[in-house]
């Protein structure tokens, strides 16, 4: 969240970007989002705890949750809150809340009924079975004590963060993810944590001689946390030991993934205004951080960014899985393509997925094939950290247009976001973003938590679409949701991979059933799946345009040639 000067070589980085999008076809944009918030009965509006004294946390507030709660199938809402910061005169906290998707785009508030309305102040969350008793628990990671909810498996959740011992003190929160680091099959989690702000070393800048917010590098950087699951309930803090600690930052979003495909899981985090982390783990939970080895923490400049949330996909479908994350105004949103060997390469320039995220803030973010025709596109949430920045900057703005590239199936992508669908037209200062098929058609929708109002819904209507499936893993011998697994779905031609995450965008949760958009392939040949623990199953002959549920063991046979690798990774 860069507040001073711009890092990025301006000439040059325009110049290269005309090129590229000067030098290719405009494509007719064949995705179409509607806005459908007004007729969902959500009525929840985000509030940052703001009563005029500018303090730094309430402009990274906050990110959200796509998850089935209650295991009826559909995927239900979880919005994090900003509780009244010290002087700010409310009437009643706000809290989190929950609402139950009842089918054809009508939510529920259940909150009260779930016991999840939390009233700290909400900065990410992430969903994860961390007691293998086969309901999603929720992990809030809060400016102040965090909270872990374990699901009753009842519509209700029970506050278990002092037995769990994972509060993390007080510290300012980011991203969380649950991932199983030591391959024992239960889920660790990870905790990401900002900056050292407290009320007492609190500062506010000014420009022109008008307030706004500090920034992150006014603030002390913050080691992040690990904590191991222990497998009775509780969790250990193992950050010193792990490695973890060594490394300070301002870290914001962040991801678990195995990025050099050696069957453990790894950990990135998006730091602001600082080189990323890469922490690679050994395979039994000890972590060396080699983001600069592996070319992510920095971008092709060389200059940090003030980077902010983080995901990772495939974007050309080479087997590899790359990242992507979005960072602040003046500075592209940045695509890291996986080389293999643990290398990566910023080919966000080369391929236009930059395109439409020079001018704003960029937040959430999820690289998602919304047209189910085999690539995946960029969705990305933008909107200033400054409320009011007009006041100083007349050719900035605080609510501004998210941002929607289609990928053109060549490993470029142009931006449609103009001719999308009045989804797309929606002004905001929006922080996460959450993808996940919200009506069960078989496409992919979206929501977006905006700042001080109230959230944005869109229902995926995008026209001529191609076949698709979703694959649920679920685990026995290891973590019941399959977190970490990597699948592979082959079908002729096309040869898709990913892998199920538990955290991810900006300090936000979604998509643990994986979505493969098939295009014309009306049949799917097999899909492969590597368990965490090196378990291997390969399910044939597969029916497109529905839900295949993969438990651990059912599918068991040798995978092709027998050589126990999987197809399209090298």
């Amino acid at each position: 969240m860069a507040m001073g000067g711009i890092t990025l070589k301006w000439g040059l980085i325009l110049f290269l970007l005309l090129c590229v999008i000067g030098g290719r076809e405009t494509a007719v944009g064949g995705i179409k989002f509607v806005d459908v918030t007004r007729e969902s009965g959500i009525t929840f509006r985000h509030t940052d705890g703001s009563g005029g004294r500018r303090y730094i946390v309430e402009s990274v507030s906050a990110g959200l949750a796509l998850f089935d709660f209650d295991g009826d199938g559909d995927i239900d809402i979880y919005f994090l809150n900003g509780a009244p910061l010290r002087g700010t005169a409310a009437d009643a906290a706000a809290t989190n809340r929950l609402y139950r998707n009842d089918g054809n785009w009508r939510f529920t508030d259940v909150t009260a009924q779930a016991k999840v309305g939390d009233r700290g102040f909400g900065l990410g969350v992430v969903a994860g079975d961390y007691d293998n008793d086969g309901d999603l628990d929720l992990y809030i990671n809060n400016y102040g004590p965090n909270v872990l909810y374990r699901n009753n498996g009842d519509g209700t959740f029970t506050d278990a963060t002092a037995e769990a011992g994972v509060a993390n003190g007080h510290k300012v929160g980011a991203g969380a993810c649950f991932l199983d680091m030591d391959k024992d099959g239960d889920l660790d989690l990870f905790v990401a944590n900002y900056l050292g702000f407290t009320y007492d070393n609190h500062l506010q800048r000014t420009s022109q001689g008008i307030s706004k917010y500090a920034g992150p590098t006014d603030f002390p950087p913050m080691p992040n946390t690990l904590f191991r699951n222990n497998g009775n309930g509780t969790f250990t803090d193992v950050s010193v030991e792990s490695g973890i600690a060594q490394h300070a930052g301002w870290g914001m979003g962040s991801i678990c993934v195995d990025y050099d495909d050696d069957g453990d899981t790894d950990i990135y985090v998006a730091n602001d205004v600082y080189a990323n982390y890469l922490f690679r783990n050994d395979g039994t939970g000890k972590f060396e951080e080699v983001g600069l080895m592996a070319g992510l923490a920095y971008d092709v400049q060389g200059d940090e960014q003030a980077s902010m949330g983080v995901e990772c996909a495939d974007f050309d479908n080479d087997g590899r899985l790359d990242f992507y994350q979005t960072s602040y105004t003046k500075e592209l949103a940045t695509l890291h393509r996986n080389l293999g060997h643990g290398l990566f390469a910023d080919v966000t320039l080369l391929t236009g997925a930059g395109s439409g995220t020079f001018a704003y803030v960029t937040w959430g973010t999820g690289l998602v094939d919304f047209d189910n025709d085999g690539d995946r596109d960029i969705f990305v949430a933008t909107g200033h950290v400054q409320d009011n920045i007009e006041r100083y900057d007349n050719a900035a703005a605080s609510a501004t247009r998210n941002v929607l590239l289609l990928n053109q199936g060549e490993g470029t992508f142009v931006d449609v976001s103009e001719r999308s669908g009045d989804g797309m037209q929606a002004i905001g200062r929006s922080r996460g973003a959450a993808f996940d098929d919200l009506d069960n058609d078989g496409d992919i929708d979206v929501v977006v938590l905006n700042a001080r109002a109230a959230p944005t819904l869109l229902r995926n209507e995008s026209s001529e679409q191609g076949h698709w499936l979703q694959v649920a893993l679920r685990g026995v011998r290891t973590n019941r949701d399959g977190v970490g697994a990597r699948v592979t779905v082959v079908a002729g031609d096309l040869v898709q991979t990913d892998e199920v995450h538990s955290g991810r965008g900006y300090q936000s949760h979604y998509g643990m059933r994986l979505h493969f958009g098939l295009g014309s392939h009306a049949h799917v040949d097999r899909i492969e799946v590597r368990w965490i623990g090196g378990g291997l199953d390969v399910c044939r002959d597969v029916e497109v345009d529905q839900l295949f549920v993969l438990t651990e063991g059912d599918c068991k046979s040798p995978a092709p040639g027998g050589s126990g690798t999987l197809s399209g990774v090298e």
